[in-house]
């Protein structure tokens, strides 16, 4: 049996996916078991080999899983696209079958097991790759990192909410060049997008929009603020909120500055995605 984990990224959604996969992958490799990272976009490979998954398979969508995985394999899938088409023969040929979401609400369509960020079996979605544990001595920054797309030009469309308070951004790995140099002007420092985790862990305080961002801040023990969008599930931001992270409405300038202003405790840590791992391994005998 192989087992293999399929993170979807691109210009609308970003990387996020991936860095949970690659949180998982590593997680697994430190007990001896080997994980096939699959990817529908060539640029992501390279960040998750930047980020220690040195390997991975590039397929177009998720149907083509089974064009790698073959019957009796374990598999992951971690994607926003339509799953309905072919999911149930997926549940029928790969044993067992894992879907990781968001939202606390959903439900196993066809009896695939579904991975939620919050689970009684100590198993979740929420998956923070351990070196974010390790702490780096903090700089006395405020970090934007919007998330690795931003399509809609959201930044440029908000440059007011910059204008009174000095604020360093970090690009995302999808942001195009000439917009890089649009938006570069307003801001103190600009860095470029493979300092990622560096950075995460080495400011003081980082405003996003990215939730595993959010989560690996927290592991960092960083002070965040996070600027919800109306996508989110609304037990995920409960979980962010129980963290210590700051949650204010997306762009909004009155908020972030009286957020900044105050000082933002974590009151718990971030579980290890190593719990989930070892759940699963238990679980099914690996």
């Amino acid at each position: 049996m192989k087992i293999y984990y399929y993170a979807y990224s691109g210009h609308k959604y970003g990387l996020d996916r991936v860095k949970r996969g690659v949180a998982l992958i590593k997680s697994f490799e430190r007990e001896g078991i080997k994980v096939e990272l699959l990817l529908n976009d060539f640029r992501a490979g390279l960040v998750a080999k930047d980020l220690g998954v040195k390997e991975s398979t590039t397929i177009e969508t998720f149907l083509d899983i089974d064009a790698v995985a073959q019957r009796g394999d374990m598999v992951f899938i971690d994607t926003p696209e339509d799953v309905t088409t072919k999911l149930q023969r997926y549940y029928e040929k790969f044993t067992p079958l894992f879907r990781i979401v968001d939202d606390c609400e959903s439900r196993s369509l066809y009896g695939e097991k579904v991975i939620k960020p919050i689970d009684n079996d100590n198993i979740s979605s929420i998956m923070v790759d351990t070196i974010y544990y390790k702490e780096l001595q903090k700089e006395d920054r405020v970090l934007l990192f919007l998330g690795d797309a931003d399509q809609s030009r959201d930044i440029l469309s908000n440059i007011d909410f910059f204008e009174e308070r000095d604020m360093e951004l970090l690009l995302g790995s999808y942001f195009y060049i000439k917009y890089e140099e649009q938006i570069s002007r307003y801001f103190s420092k600009v860095h470029e997008a493979d300092e990622y985790s560096e950075l995460i862990r080495s400011s003081s305080k980082i405003v996003t929009s990215s939730k595993q961002t959010a989560f690996e801040a927290i592991a960092s023990k960083v002070d965040v603020v996070y600027m919800k969008q109306e996508s989110d599930s609304q037990c995920l931001l409960e979980e962010l909120e129980e963290q210590g992270v700051k949650i204010i409405n997306y762009f909004d300038k009155k908020e972030l500055l009286n957020t900044l202003e105050r000082e933002i405790y974590a009151k718990k840590m971030v579980k290890s995605v190593d719990i989930t791992v070892k759940n699963i391994i238990i679980a099914h005998d690996l």
